[in-house]
């Protein structure tokens, strides 16, 4: 009996033992082995740090400006470039936007090279009488219309095309530069990629809202009024034609391009250079723009360009420039709207987001 009784008390320890699970996903290991014979366990894989490098984006900043494009309405093209270090980043940066009043760039280094050249002066005086008016924003046109003609300096006229859009002064400084042929000369001699000019300012505004030149449209309001007596199919078609395939088209990524080439001094003479970034620095067009997100303490210098409107779409809304950071970095920066239904407000935040991001950025 007690026989029995033991066989049945070894019997349920037994069952017991072998009952208790060993800890989930690790083998049971018994203490009295030595450690040299313990088994051996893989440590996870180390998680990749992004380590800051003034040869590559921070992929963070990749996917902000991501969002940032595809969340936006109309076609949009975002281009940014480290001057400094070397990497961009971009969407649609290879496609053709309509450049409006960013081309008066393309008009003052023309002009500029030039100077440099020895063939134009800064002092040289420039007549503008009635006939040389334009469109949209000029200024200048008050004067010539209470003084009848005025006269003014190259350099003033480079002052009034960039730091203030005045399509007058611009087109006198296309005039003086030898045209619009002398202008896609340049571009084309300092490869500057995807970048054209246009007629200028008269003839390419008339021909975008449906309309043929004559200078009577440069009085007063006469423009917005021929413009408005079109048939609207006109107009739609006119602006359609000229969406399809810009008379003055430039990709964001050229654009960047061409201002990593101008902060490098590889365009013009440094006396050029050091001129035409200090009058880029003085833009009043565009405040809210990309200058609104650009950093407390950085430098910034920039050119706006704004197109025309019909109904609720807006074209060639546009801000390129170069910001600067305090330790001396500097980005080339291009946000082009070709077209969109998105509001004023709207827009700027875009382009604040943009100069913003690649601020919080810098150094990450």
């Amino acid at each position: 009996m007690a026989f029995a009784r033991f066989v049945i008390i070894f019997f349920c320890v037994s069952m017991a033992t072998a009952c208790v699970a060993p800890s989930e996903g690790r083998p049971v290991v018994s203490n009295d082995r030595p450690e040299t014979q313990r088994p051996r366990y893989d440590n996870p894989p180390p998680t990749e740090v992004y380590k800051p490098s003034r040869s590559r984006p921070n992929p963070a900043l990749e996917q902000e400006i991501g969002d940032l494009w595809r969340t936006f309405p109309g076609k949009t093209g975002i281009a940014i470039k480290s001057i400094d270090g070397g990497w961009s980043i971009g969407h649609r940066a290879d496609q053709n936007f309509p450049q409006q009043s960013v081309s008066k760039l393309w008009v003052a280094m023309a002009l500029l090279d030039k100077v440099d050249q020895g063939r134009v002066s800064l002092s040289d005086a420039i007549q503008i009488g009635p006939d040389d008016l334009t469109l949209f924003y000029q200024p200048m046109a008050a004067e010539v219309k209470r003084e009848g003609s005025v006269v003014k300096s190259v350099y003033t006229l480079l002052e009034r095309a960039l730091a203030y859009s005045d399509n007058t002064a611009n087109d006198a400084l296309l005039r003086h530069a030898g045209g619009p042929d002398a202008v896609n000369d340049f571009i084309r001699r300092q490869s500057l990629g995807k970048i054209k000019f246009g007629p200028g300012e008269r003839l390419m505004q008339s021909q975008i809202a449906g309309l043929k030149w004559n200078q009577n449209l440069s009085q007063g309001r006469k423009f917005y009024t021929a413009r408005a007596n079109l048939p609207i199919e006109t107009r739609r078609k006119a602006l359609a034609n000229y969406l399809a395939d810009p008379i003055d088209g430039a990709s964001p990524g050229a654009i960047v391009g061409a201002l990593d080439q101008l902060a490098r001094g590889e365009l013009l003479s440094a006396n050029s250079t050091q001129l035409l970034q200090s009058i880029l620095k003085r833009t009043r067009s565009g405040p809210n723009r990309l200058k609104a997100g650009v950093p407390a303490g950085w430098e910034f210098l920039h050119k706006t360009g704004t197109g025309q409107v019909l109904g609720a779409v807006s074209t060639g809304y546009n801000d390129v420039g170069i910001m600067t950071a305090p330790d001396g970095s500097r980005y080339a920066v291009a946000v082009m709207l070709g077209n969109t239904t998105a509001s004023v407000p709207e827009r700027m935040r875009l382009m604040q987001s943009v100069t913003r991001a690649v601020g919080r950025y810098h150094g990450r």
